[in-house]
């Protein structure tokens, strides 16, 4: 047992130093040219599309073809003509099945309402007009063409998202393939930094592929514990799903066929990662090998039967699951969901039409949340009537204004640059990121507050959005204002998939006081990772703890707060502090900071104290309940002379728990 635990030790502290040392490009990413736009307008009375251009090329007319999808083999000639402008009076039946090519003198403008409605960072696929291969082909040939696979993609801004419509008369998205994920023959999807899959059916089986891969760029692919910032949701995954991650990972409302294991099989040493989140899916034949990680949080899923360990060095955490495993020093199984609402999602309705679906709250739930021919409980909304999609390049102020109108706010995959904070100021509005979509403070005077403030009001959801900061600010996410006091129990506020960032890609020195205050009581977080950077494009050591200044990850203010999955590291001072009444937290996981100089300079109580705890529960709060907790020191960057001396503080109160 020693001999594991030094060489675990040993592992763990060669991960820190190789993270510390990755680099970034962002600072001199530039952005792409415009591209020639062209505009489609459909018109459903008379059933006909009018397609319109600006001038492109030298010489001769434009030729117009179609096809059903955009990476379709079949575009056939409708035409051409000298002006800018084509009517096409016999148009597919499906609108969003028609897609134009308009080219001249080798320069093709695909124009299509699909692309018009999402913009250029959200990729569709369409079984029923493409090869099996086609979309895997695409999405691995971005993989490798835009430095998502290794460390430069780490801190990109691009941001993309896949979505695959229903498969259609027993067809797939499998290629065909066989072994592990992680092998040539197996044909799989890799998965990069800030990229998404989602299926567009109504529920997982209807939409399948074949294999699903994440690759780890540490340790000659070996090491996980940077393979960040991805997500997959509502697919059905046929042969084998590698997903070879850490935290602000996402894989959600899955049927899982198949799987060999969590943990990759490249790379010519021991695996490891460092947590991540799954929920609402169903392994339908085998147990996953959750072997190598160190932390893991695993909700609502169904597993074969059996009650032996899947892996796990320290903090495995099965809440609500079906056949977990038993509990020992690793394994914390926990009987049932108390309260929880699943994350929106979009799909395509009968109709035809782009949807949300908006989750309906369930108590004590056990297992998923959907059936093979059920969505489930919930309330769906039309995309176009109900909602505001938000592209890359649309400022706070439009943002604002149509949630002023009512609107909730799809935010396609981007890089979102703010002057303000965006208020989400009405009962039961949506925020709903895809593709890892970035909410960044940007560095102006104006813009003190933060990313998002959300008012006091009932059924707010805020959900897959990573909240960046360039600039000094107060908060990067409050929830509810100061002095909040509303009860939301009927209809809570959600939060899930939420990730915030100080550090690690600015240049100018920040100070924000909090990542994420939650002043409002019944809030429900499904997955956090508050994160100051411990490493980056810009220098590190004692430089970034005088730049990237952030005293506490998160603060609860409110009572009746409950969270699932919470992953907060390397802040300054208390990492999370709770002052609410009968807070729960299911699964916590931390590292303090690497980067403290000096005791001095990291001494809590009035330097009494070594350090700081990971999680304080205040003198004041009479009751209490977390499970699954973990925080573990490792000081790589000031020679051993920093102490901490406290993990958790708690009252000494019969009814705070941890």
């Amino acid at each position: 047992m020693i001999k594991k635990l030094i060489s675990i030790f040993t592992a763990f502290a060669f991960m820190l130093i190789l993270c510390s040392f990755i680099t970034s490009n962002l600072s001199d990413e530039k952005k792409q040219d415009n591209k020639i736009q062209g505009k489609i307008v459909y018109n459903k009375k008379k059933h006909n599309v009018v397609l319109s251009w600006p001038a492109f090329g030298t010489s001769g007319n434009y030729v117009i073809t179609k096809a059903g999808s955009r990476l379709a083999s079949d575009f056939i000639a409708l035409g051409s003509t000298s002006k800018l402008t084509f009517t096409d009076n016999k148009p597919n039946a499906d609108k969003y099945e028609n897609y134009y090519k308009v080219t001249r003198n080798d320069i093709a403008l695909i124009i299509s309402l699909e692309n018009q409605i999402f913009g250029d960072n959200m990729y569709f696929y369409d079984r029923k007009y493409e090869k099996a291969e086609t979309a895997r082909n695409e999405i691995n040939s971005q993989f490798g063409a835009i430095g998502l696979g290794g460390s430069n993609g780490e801190f990109t801004t691009k941001r993309q998202a896949y979505y695959f419509k229903a498969n259609i008369k027993g067809q797939t998205y499998d290629s065909g393939g066989s072994g592990s994920a992680s092998s040539a023959t197996a044909n799989s999807i890799e998965l990069g930094f800030y990229s998404h899959i989602g299926g567009l059916g109504k529920v997982p089986s209807d939409v399948k592929l074949g294999s699903i891969f994440t690759r780890p760029h540490l340790s000659g692919g070996a090491n996980a514990t940077c393979t960040f910032w991805r997500s997959v949701e509502n697919v059905a995954v046929m042969r084998d799903f590698a997903w070879t991650v850490s935290q602000s990972t996402s894989a959600r409302r899955m049927s899982i066929e198949s799987t060999s294991k969590y943990i990759s099989d490249i790379g010519d040493t021991n695996f490891w990662g460092s947590g991540g989140f799954i929920a609402d899916t169903h392994y339908t034949s085998t147990r996953p090998d959750w072997g190598g990680q160190q932390q893991w949080y695993t909700r609502n899923a169904v597993f074969p039967s059996g009650s032996g360990a899947m892996g796990g060095s320290y903090n495995m955490v099965w809440q609500g699951c079906v056949n977990p495993p038993q509990a020992d020093d690793a394994n914390s199984p926990i009987p049932v969901t108390p309260i929880i609402r699943e994350k929106p999602f979009l799909f395509i309705d009968n109709d035809g039409e782009y949807k949300v679906f908006v989750p309906a709250w369930q108590k004590d739930r056990v297992g998923v949340s959907w059936s093979a021919t059920d969505m489930g409980k919930g309330k769906i909304q039309d995309l176009l009537m109900d909602w505001y999609v938000a592209k890359e390049g649309d400022t706070d102020v439009e943002i604002n204004n149509a949630l002023k109108a009512g609107k909730n706010i799809f935010f396609t995959p981007g890089h979102y640059a703010l002057n303000a904070p965006i208020q989400v100021n009405k009962k039961d509005a949506i925020l709903l990121g895809a593709g890892i979509a970035s909410v960044t403070l940007e560095p102006t005077e104006k813009n003190t507050w933060g990313c998002i403030f959300a008012d006091d009001k009932d059924g707010i959801i805020i959900a897959g959005l990573l909240m960046d900061s360039f600039n000094s600010t107060t908060y990067q996410v409050r929830i509810g204002d100061e002095g909040a006091n509303a009860d939301h129990s009927a209809d809570p506020i959600l939060l899930t998939d939420i990730t915030c960032r100080v550090g690690g890609v600015q240049s100018k020195n920040i100070q924000i006081q909090t990542s994420m205050q939650i002043n409002s009581n019944n809030v429900v977080g499904d997955h956090f990772w508050l994160w100051r950077a411990d490493h980056g494009s810009q220098k590190g050591g004692d430089v970034r703890w005088a730049r990237d200044r952030c005293k506490n990850g998160l603060i609860v203010v409110g009572d009746d707060v409950t969270l699932y999955a919470l992953f907060a590291e390397h802040y300054q001072e208390y990492e999370v502090l709770w002052l609410g009444e009968r807070g729960r937290t299911f699964f916590f996981q931390n590292e303090p900071p690497y980067d403290a100089p000096n005791q001095a300079s990291w001494s809590s109580q009035d330097g009494r104290v070594d350090g700081y705890a990971a999680f304080k529960v205040a003198n004041t709060v009479k009751e209490h309940h977390s499970i699954g907790m973990g925080s573990y020191a490792v000081f790589t960057g000031n020679g051993g002379i920093v102490n901490k001396k406290n993990g958790f503080e708690i009252p000494n109160s019969p009814n705070v728990k941890l």
